[in-house]
């Protein structure tokens, strides 16, 4: 399974490398692609709110390449910095929680199956993806590595969000989205379990 994500990313960078090196000739500054992509992202979640999951599915997967692109860019043209890492992240949090709370929005407002439950899935799901964020940069900060750590990142939280829905929207009664956004709050909520079980572990050995 891991060789095969491995192989669509690499797909995929082959894909996206005419725009990397047009990027890259127009010295475009990566901050800029990391707003435009926020922007993009925040966009899909304003449609999954409104109820067009085809159409939010299929923006973020066409423009998902922006969340790949401004770091490629910033390398090659030697312009990585501190802030810039730090911008990046910031609105990887900022898109996050325009998509999932889209959807909670999305739950919230229509008039779907399961509605009840999954407006509190949908709910945990935006705050634990938050979370895992959150410890990973906590544990890092005290020296603790969280590479390996946890079960989805965030490129699989995309891809997620966006394939399954561009595809089928809400179909086959909804359980497609909804089998997607289920996944996402299992796989964030076990994925800060298994952090701070980690920070412990390694927090004890080091004491």
């Amino acid at each position: 399974m891991l060789a095969l994500w491995r192989w669509i990313v690499a797909g995929y960078l082959r894909l996206i490398e005419p725009i990397i090196a047009f990027f890259v000739r127009r010295r475009t500054s990566p901050n800029v692609i990391t707003t435009v992509g926020t922007a993009c992202a925040c966009g899909a979640g304003a449609l999954f709110a409104l109820g067009h999951i085809s159409l939010a599915g299929w923006t973020l997967g066409i423009l998902a390449f922006f969340d790949v692109v401004d770091g490629a860019v910033a390398r090659r043209t030697g312009r990585e910095t501190a802030f810039g890492a730090f911008y990046d992240s910031t609105l990887d949090r900022v898109a996050d929680g325009a998509l999932l709370g889209g959807l909670v929005l999305f739950y919230a407002l229509h008039d779907v199956p399961r509605r009840e439950a999954m407006v509190a899935v949908a709910l945990l799901a935006l705050l634990a993806t938050l979370l895992t964020s959150y410890t990973r940069s906590r544990a890092e900060l005290i020296g603790v590595g969280m590479k390996g750590v946890g079960w989805l990142e965030r490129p699989e939280r995309i891809t997620l969000l966006a394939a399954p829905q561009a595809f089928f929207g809400r179909r086959f009664d909804g359980w497609v989205l909804d089998g997607v956004v289920i996944l996402l709050a299992v796989a964030a909520v076990v994925t800060v379990v298994q952090r701070i079980a980690h920070v412990a572990r390694e927090t004890e050995t080091a004491a």
